[in-house]
């Protein structure tokens, strides 16, 4: 298999073209229909259209991805468009015209589409780096007869979120990479051992050499980027005693002015979110200093660690092996980034 994306790197404009809203078709959602359901029922292929269907239906759904059973919802229609990839910085063109879509095969083939949204994170930096990987599948636990691995969930997450900053223009760095797997629709993810670490380095076994490892890397983009906007977000998933339920939570850099500001901003969106559509339910997760975690203490860009669940947890694997709840979960992060970027002081 081909070695894509020596980076992944993309800036995009917002200019999709569509149809006018009033022409376009409405189908009512059924009971128990998810996005993927409806659009097949209708001959679309779900997941080429999947970004742009929640583009035109955003208010009328529920966790940004959600269906409500019986209301009417706009069925995507566009000329199709065939577009080069751009994969760094040596192979992009002096000038870059407006697109509908851009592919990342890193993505995978059913996600691998990107549609702009906006311009709204444009100059912007990021480093994502999710959690263990390689010959360290972190945090296990067992469901209906099948091992779950936290690498697998946390680089799933992590897609996700990429393709949602992508959209909206900023700069992306995918610093643990698996080139087979991409954006996943399964409930259970398969575990494999060939994630590598940016570019393509192999992962450590030691601990502190694989940790080093990444804040070596993140480091040295962030020197390569200098005089750039830049964050850093590490996501993981937490492993605790089977019956405590958490919150998704998120660490800072105590004397980190930005990483608290990212943190905050993020944790205010899904206290939101939560306010909104669990309105019975009061969200416990806390954004709160600590330095005793290697990357927090030793990473050079403004970063928040982001822990996502419990593992163990039967509520919180709800929440982890649902794709919907994982998509809902990068979404909710990324208008946590947006928040954060929008109000530079």
């Amino acid at each position: 298999m081909p070695k894509f994306f020596t980076h992944i790197i993309l800036v995009l404009f917002s200019s999709l073209g569509l149809l006018a809203q009033d022409s376009l078709r409405t189908v009512t959602a059924e009971k128990g229909d998810g996005i993927l359901s409806l659009l097949r029922r209708q001959g679309v292929n779900p997941y080429e259209y999947y970004d742009l269907f929640i583009s035109l239906n955003l208010d009328n759904l529920r966790d940004s991805v959600h269906l409500y059973e019986g209301k009417p919802y706009l069925v995507p229609r566009i000329e199709r468009h065939t577009v080069s990839i751009v994969d760094s910085i040596q192979e992009q063109p002096k000038e870059i015209k407006e697109i509908e879509r851009k592919t990342f095969p890193i993505f995978g083939e059913d996600h691998e589409a990107v549609y702009a949204k906006s311009k709204r994170l444009k100059g912007a930096v990021y480093y994502l780096v999710s959690g263990h990987g390689g010959p360290d599948p972190g945090a296990m636990a067992h469901y209906a007869g099948a091992s779950l691995a936290e690498d697998e969930y946390a680089y799933d997450i992590t897609l996700r979120l990429a393709k949602e900053l992508l959209a909206h223009g900023a700069m992306v760095y995918i610093i643990i990479r698996d080139e087979d797997d991409g954006i996943r629709d399964e409930r259970i993810l398969e575990i494999d051992r060939d994630e590598v670490a940016y570019p393509d380095k192999a992962i450590p076994l030691n601990q502190i050499r694989r940790l080093r490892q990444r804040v070596e890397i993140v480091n040295g983009l962030y020197k390569k980027n200098k005089g750039k906007y830049q964050r850093l977000i590490v996501t993981h998933i937490d492993s605790r005693k089977v019956g405590q339920n958490i919150d998704v939570f998120f660490y800072h850099h105590e004397k980190s002015k930005n990483g608290k500001k990212l943190a905050e901003s993020i944790h205010t969106t899904f206290r939101e979110k939560y306010k909104k559509y669990q309105p019975n339910r009061t969200y416990t997760g806390t954004f709160q200093d600590r330095t005793d975690l290697y990357l927090v203490r030793k990473t050079h860009p403004a970063m928040t660690y982001i822990e996502i669940g419990n593992i163990q947890n039967k509520k919180d694997q709800k929440r982890i092996l649902e794709p919907d709840n994982r998509q809902a979960m990068a979404k909710w992060i990324s208008e946590g980034v947006l928040l954060d970027y929008e109000e530079l002081e």
